[in-house]
C-alpha cells in the first residue's frame, strides 16, 4: 500500500501531509518523505527510558516496509571467528557475480546499538544486483553490550577474511571494496584509517551512505536538523552514550575520522549525504577533506532526502541516486 501512496503526485503527498513543503534555506524537502514523515509523526521516544532491546524491535519492523529482494540473488551464512566470539557473514551472489568477481565487504546502520543483516537484507541484495559483485553483510556485535572498538575490530576481522579467503569465495582479492551506511559508514571509514594507519592492505575502494565522521555531535545540520528528519541530535547524543566507553574517546580519529590530521592515501570513497540529515554537514565536509588529501572522491549530494534512504527504494528518486551510487563505485572497483 505505501509503496502505491508514494507514486501519488508531488502536490497531493504535499496536501495529505498537511502542511506546506519543508524548506530549510535553498532545500526542499522531497514530497515522498514528508508524507513518509506525516506517517510516522506519532512514533514518540522517551529516550531517558528507551531500552537498546526495545528500540531494536522497533527498527527491525520499520524495516519490513519493502520494494522487493532481488529475484536473481542468493546468499548464504558463514561463521567467522572474532576475538572471544564468532559472527555472522552473509554472502550475496548471482549468475552475474563470476569465479573472480569484485566484492564488496558491507557494515550495516543503525548507531554501532540497532540493526542487523536482516534489517539491511533489502539493501544488500540490492547491492549485489546493481553492482555485478558479490557482497558480504557483517552482522558485527552491537554497543552497549560491545563497545568501541569490538564492533570496528569485529568489521576488521571479517575483512580480513574474506581478503584470506577470497580464492575459495570465488572472488578477487585486488578488487575488494568496504562500504556502510551510517554508523557502517563510520566504521568502514575508520577501518580504511587503521589499516593505512598500520601499513596493512586496504579495500580498493570505500563506499559511505550518510557517515558519521564526527562525534562530537556539534555541526550546523545537527541543530538545523535536529527533530522531525527520522534521525535526531537525541538520538545521535543516545548512540554515542552506548557506543563509547566514555565521552572523552568522540576525540578519537578511529570514532570521529574527520579529526583526523591527514586522510592521504586513503581508498577512492562515494560519499552520499543527505540534505535533511542531522549527519548532513559531517558527510559534506568528510567528502571535501578527502578530496583535499588527494583522494578520488564521487560526492552525492541528495538535497531533499532524509538520512536512511539508502533502505527506501520504494521512494521515488531513490533507486536513480542508488544506481548512480553504484555506477560510480563499480568503475572505482575495476
Amino acid at each position: 500500500m505505501i509503496q502505491f501512496l508514494m507514486k501519488l503526485p508531488d502536490w497531493l503527498l504535499i496536501l495529505l501531509s498537511r502542511k506546506k513543503q519543508i524548506q530549510k534555506g535553498e532545500r526542499m524537502l522531497h514530497a515522498p518523505f514528508q508524507f513518509l514523515l506525516k506517517l510516522s509523526e506519532n512514533i514518540v521516544t522517551d529516550w531517558e527510558t528507551i531500552t537498546p532491546d526495545q528500540f531494536r524491535a522497533g527498527y527491525l519492523e520499520q524495516s519490513r516496509i519493502s520494494s522487493g529482494f532481488p529475484s536473481a540473488v542468493e546468499w548464504k551464512d558463514h561463521e567467522v571467528e572474532v576475538k572471544d566470539s564468532t559472527i555472522k557473514v552473509r554472502e550475496y551472489y548471482s549468475d552475474s557475480t563470476n569465479n573472480n568477481s569484485p566484492a564488496l565487504v558491507y557494515f550495516h546502520g543503525g548507531g554501532w546499538v540497532i540493526g542487523d543483516i536482516e534489517t539491511h537484507h533489502e539493501l544488500t541484495g540490492l547491492l549485489c544486483s546493481k553492482l555485478e559483485a558479490k557482497v558480504f553483510s557483517v552482522d558485527y556485535r552491537l554497543s552497549p553490550e560491545s563497545k568501541f572498538p569490538v564492533p570496528l575490530e569485529d568489521c576488521e576481522k571479517a575483512f580480513e577474511w574474506v581478503v584470506n579467503n577470497s580464492k575459495d569465495l570465488g572472488i578477487d582479492k585486488d578488487r575488494i571494496a568496504a562500504g556502510g551506511d551510517s554508523a557502517g559508514g563510520n566504521l568502514t571509514a575508520t577501518l580504511c584509517l587503521k589499516r593505512r594507519n598500520e601499513e596493512k592492505s586496504l579495500p580498493k575502494a570505500q563506499l559511505l551512505f550518510y557517515p558519521v565522521t564526527d562525534l562530537q555531535l556539534n555541526k550546523e545540520s545537527m541543530d538545523q536538523c535536529a527533530d522531525g528528519f527520522f534521525l535526531t541530535k537525541d538520538a545521535m547524543f543516545w548512540f554515542r552514550k552506548h557506543y563509547l566507553n566514555a565521552v572523552e574517546e568522540m576525540h578519537d580519529p578511529l570514532v570521529s575520522p574527520l579529526l583526523a590530521s591527514d586522510l592521504s592515501n586513503l581508498p577512492p570513497a562515494i560519499v552520499s549525504t543527505a540534505g535533511f540529515d542531522p549527519l548532513r554537514d559531517e558527510g559534506d565536509e568528510y567528502a571535501n577533506k578527502l578530496i583535499s588529501s588527494g583522494v578520488k572522491v564521487f560526492h552525492q549530494e541528495n538535497d531533499g532526502f532524509i538520512h536512511g534512504f539508502a533502505n527506501m527504494s520504494y521512494i521515488p528518486k531513490v533507486p536513480e541516486a542508488l544506481n548512480e551510487i553504484c555506477t560510480n563505485l563499480k568503475e572505482m572497483m575495476k
